[in-house]
């Protein structure tokens, strides 16, 4: 099944189809011919780089007007005279209708295999009398997923804390939302400070020790080693730490235990505070990314108020995660927000207009629940 020598792609906003087959062990072409409208020529590239960077020829062939079916068909038809002695498949599964139609019928008369990629089911499926299914064995990373797409991945994933001290910190945080959900959003605020100021030492404001639940926050975090009081100053161990105590410990938390459940869900790749810049060299940071399904799924930590007056930040938080999700990933891509606070009425509603899961408040204790929910439906 789908021995062939060179495959024909059509290219469209979703790069996974035609990636999976050629990172195939068994279905691995010579060759892939990329055929391409005009609006798709630089998601073509993105895809011409990786398949090169795996080892294969990638060629890109132009439609000048993907609106045309007999100019399709005379554009392919020529593809099927210059290979007309090589074992051929056309994929099927990007391109516009027209596009897929148009080949379609060129290949029946060139006798090319035919097969689509059902994304869902991680299989190809050849068209024909007799269907066949092929279950794929490509191993999709994060990094020939991004730059499928035009995203550059400079440097290493970054790991996850194995201090022990650190992981039970999380838990107890995770545990007991409900009382610490204000104080941890103020040593959020403090850690901040102290980063905006390029300092490790930062000063408490008068009575803050006094606020119900922060000085008992202090000390599971001087506990865990994270940081020191020293009379009414905050002391962080390391930059490192002071970005724990920013909001990094819940993203710590959330990838242990995507870590954990990487086996139960199929998930091929995972990364944590993985930066990627665009061809622009405009840079964003997903806290939390892994591939399952042959999906991108991205996930956003947040330990700051996002509620009262300043509303309209989770609203941004939200807003952003769309929209870097549909950039990044395609239409494909899923979006969660991890929110320790609990968010009001109006910011769940808008989650849900927007297609972004939310794990927020006491949800958290049942993350992993949520994430196999999730990542299944």
């Amino acid at each position: 099944m789908l021995n062939a020598e060179i495959h024909v792609c059509l290219v469209s906003a979703q790069a996974a189809a035609n990636l999976l087959p050629a990172l195939d062990g068994e279905l691995r072409p010579r060759k892939v011919l990329l055929l391409v409208s005009r609006k798709m020529v630089p998601r073509s590239e993105a895809l011409e780089g990786v398949l090169k960077e795996a080892g294969i020829e990638a060629e890109r062939i132009e439609v000048d007007d993907e609106h045309d079916f007999s100019r399709i068909q005379e554009v392919v038809l020529d593809v099927a005279e210059r290979y007309e002695k090589d074992r051929v498949a056309l994929n099927v599964t990007g391109g516009t209708k027209l596009m897929a139609l148009a080949a379609h019928s060129v290949a029946t008369t060139a006798e090319w295999e035919v097969f689509y990629v059902d994304l869902d089911t991680d299989e190809a499926i050849t068209l024909g009398e007799e269907q066949r299914r092929k279950r794929l064995n490509s191993k999709l990373r994060l990094p020939h997923y991004l730059r499928a797409y035009g995203y550059s991945v400079p440097g290493e994933f970054r790991s996850s804390w194995s201090d022990s001290c650190v992981v039970e910190l999380a838990q107890t945080l995770v545990v007991q939302t409900g009382s610490l959900q204000r104080a941890v959003a103020r040593l959020n605020a403090i850690a901040k400070r102290a980063e905006d100021n390029n300092r490790l030492r930062e000063g408490l404001e008068p009575g803050q020790l006094d606020e119900y639940g922060f000085e008992a926050l202090l000390r599971h975090f001087e506990t865990a080693g994270v940081l020191v009081l020293k009379g009414n100053d905050v002391e962080f161990a390391s930059e490192a730490h002071r970005a724990l105590a920013k909001g990094g410990w819940l993203e710590q938390h959330v990838f242990r235990v995507v870590t954990s459940l990487a086996d139960d869900l199929g998930i091929r790749d995972k990364a944590m505070n993985l930066c990627v810049t665009d061809r622009d060299g405009v840079k964003n940071e997903l806290d939390v990314a892994f591939i399952a399904r042959n999906r991108l799924f991205v996930i956003e930590c947040k330990t700051g108020r996002l509620e009262g007056l300043r509303a309209e930040k989770a609203n941004d938080a939200l807003f952003k995660l769309a929209e870097i999700c549909r950039r990044v990933g395609g239409l494909g891509t899923r979006a969660m927000l991890v929110s320790y606070r609990a968010l009001e009425d109006a910011e769940v509603r808008l989650a849900r207009a927007l297609g972004v899961e939310l794990v927020h408040g006491s949800e958290l204790i049942r993350l992993d629940e949520k994430l196999k929910r999730w990542v299944t439906s």
